[in-house]
């Protein structure tokens, strides 16, 4: 869960400093106050791109920092083991994004460096955001599928499926590009060859390469470093090197100890040092011995390591691509000595791997099939809380003329709100009110199985009217049981619900417009004149007694 977020010179916003707590909280404010700024906080952690006009004006740069809190953290872990950044420490993971105006960007992650790409990664593990926009994503059959098998837990069968649809498709594209290139010519096949003849003289692991590279770096500096070597070598054990006005120190100090026996330690450690020296120098003359490279050596490295720039030209810029390149160059030799058999080959494997794939297609299907039973009956049950007294929702199931790289079959969803008519596809019948109680309801169905911990709702009460807003109040109450929950909101009644409440204000009396965000859950009568607000007129005894019949009602 979020536990903290500290923002300074974000768009209008100077600085603050917020603390949060498990369960709902919800963020109000008159329109254009700037409650989109907190919204923007976290994008800008969860790996958005920004443009340095969000910094505030007349400041050298923004700056976003979370602290995240993981009751088991061992999953993030080995995400960030995957980044090759710090692991979390007692479960808490540190984030901070600075954008400076003049600067380039700086982004750590447990206070190590990290990219923009690694906020991304984390990112999918810790938020989720539920825009204006994301009803609109239901009318996809894409997404809809997508939701099915979250609710069916489908990731597994899912992965299984893809994988083997790959390899089918890889051997399928494998034997078309075969078949569609015949025979090479002469120089092509002599070519390849040299390339393989190339590749094979050279050791291609990461490790060789990098020694070759390292090697090679040394070769090309060589008569530098000996130059160095030799003077630092000089200048230690030379005639007139240190060592000798060290020796001749050493000997005035044990001339001391004689008359003095207690500066016998520092003679002693003199000493030590002159015996350092001495050492240190005897290796930078062997370090510039062992630079001289013989020609016949300096030859072979030379050429090994022009080989290798030719492949990385020619296939790819590291180990993997080269290896990747090798295959695929013998195997199209191979295929030259005998093509109708190469050909013939291909096909087997390629309709063994369809016939695997077809058979975890199917099984997919059957969890598919089950869980859309299943999502149908509780997808009715919540939309119906949402103020549709009479409706129905069907999740229909359609079999593809062909696989696809998401199984055999679609998915959509099937919605009637009124009674008498039958259920059509949602984008045919549903108004965007409509479309956002049906996401809210699907959403809360889906919380218990998505475990993503902080959850943001962006206006998703947006066509939605006072009373059904104190229905969807409730429902974010309900998700928050299982989740953390921030939620930007004009109803009262939404903002009523929340078990912790934040207000973002304007300030435009001075010169420039200020935005601060500040709690009100802990005052009671902050937060009556805050609904009053939203109700209409904060100072109308009527709308704050509608107030505290809002708030009474939640407790």
């Amino acid at each position: 869960m979020l536990q903290s977020l500290r923002i300074r010179n974000l768009a209008l916003l100077e600085e603050v400093a917020l603390d949060f707590e498990p369960g709902y909280t919800a963020v109000t404010g008159e329109t254009g106050a700037g409650k989109s700024i907190l919204l923007g906080a976290l994008s800008l952690l969860a790996g958005s791109r920004a443009e340095k006009t969000v910094i505030r004006q007349g400041a050298a740069a923004c700056e976003v920092e979370a602290a995240l809190f993981f009751a088991d953290p061992r999953k993030v872990d080995g995400v960030l083991a995957a980044l090759d950044l710090p692991a979390c420490e007692d479960g808490v993971l540190i984030l901070k994004r600075s954008l400076p105006r003049e600067k380039a960007p700086k982004i750590t992650v447990n206070g190590g460096l990290a990219t923009l790409a690694a906020l991304q990664a984390l990112g999918e593990h810790w938020i989720d955001f539920h825009g204006p926009a994301e009803p609109r994503r239901l009318l996809r059959e894409a997404a809809q599928l997508e939701l099915l098998d979250l609710y069916a837990r489908a990731g597994p069968a899912l992965a299984a499926y893809a994988e083997a649809y790959r390899a089918w498709r890889g051997l399928a594209a494998e034997r078309e590009r075969l078949a569609g290139e015949a025979r090479l010519p002469p120089e092509q096949i002599e070519f390849l060859q040299g390339q393989l003849a190339k590749m094979d003289r050279l050791e291609l692991t990461a490790e060789a390469i990098e020694a070759l590279e390292r090697d090679f770096q040394r070769l090309s500096q060589a008569q530098e470093l000996i130059e160095r070597a030799q003077a630092l070598a000089a200048g230690i054990t030379g005639d007139d090197g240190v060592l000798g006005r060290v020796a001749q120190l050493v000997r005035e100090a044990r001339q001391l100890e004689a008359v003095d026996p207690a500066s016998k330690a520092l003679a002693d450690r003199l000493a030590s040092v002159s015996v350092e020296l001495a050492d240190l120098g005897g290796e930078f003359a062997s370090l510039s011995q062992n630079l001289v490279f013989e020609p016949e050596r300096a030859d072979d490295l030379q050429a090994r390591m022009n080989a290798w720039l030719d492949l990385k030209r020619r296939h790819g810029g590291d180990v993997r691509a080269v290896l990747a390149a090798r295959v695929g160059i013998r195997r199209r030799l191979e295929a030259q000595g005998d093509l109708a058999g190469a050909l013939a080959r291909l096909d087997r494997q390629a309709a063994e791997a369809e016939r695997a794939a077809r058979r975890l297609a199917e099984a997919l299907r059957l969890v598919r099939e089950k869980a859309a039973r299943e999502l149908a009956k509780a997808g009715a049950r919540a939309i119906a809380q949402l103020g549709f007294k009479k409706t129905d929702f069907l999740v229909r199931l359609a079999t593809l003329p062909a696989l696809g790289p998401a199984g055999d079959c679609a998915c959509e969803f099937l919605f009637s709100p009124n009674v008498g008519e039958p259920p059509l596809p949602l984008g045919r019948i549903a108004s965007s009110g409509e479309l956002a109680r049906v996401m809210l309801a699907l959403k809360t169905i889906l919380a218990d199985v998505d475990d993503i911990p902080l959850l943001v709702f962006d206006e998703v009460d947006s066509n939605v009217g006072g009373e059904v807003g104190g229905i969807v109040g409730e429902q974010l109450a309900g998700i928050a049981r299982k989740h953390q929950v921030l939620c930007v909101t004009h109803l009262p009644q939404v903002a009523a619900h929340a078990d912790r409440h934040l207000v973002v204000t304007k300030d435009q009396t001075k010169d420039r417009a200020v935005v601060a965000i500040e709690p009100i859950h802990g005052n009671r009568q902050a937060r009556v004149s805050e609904l009053a607000r939203m109700l209409g007129d904060r100072n109308a005894k009527s709308a704050r007694a509608h107030a505290e019949e809002l708030l009474k009602s939640r407790s």
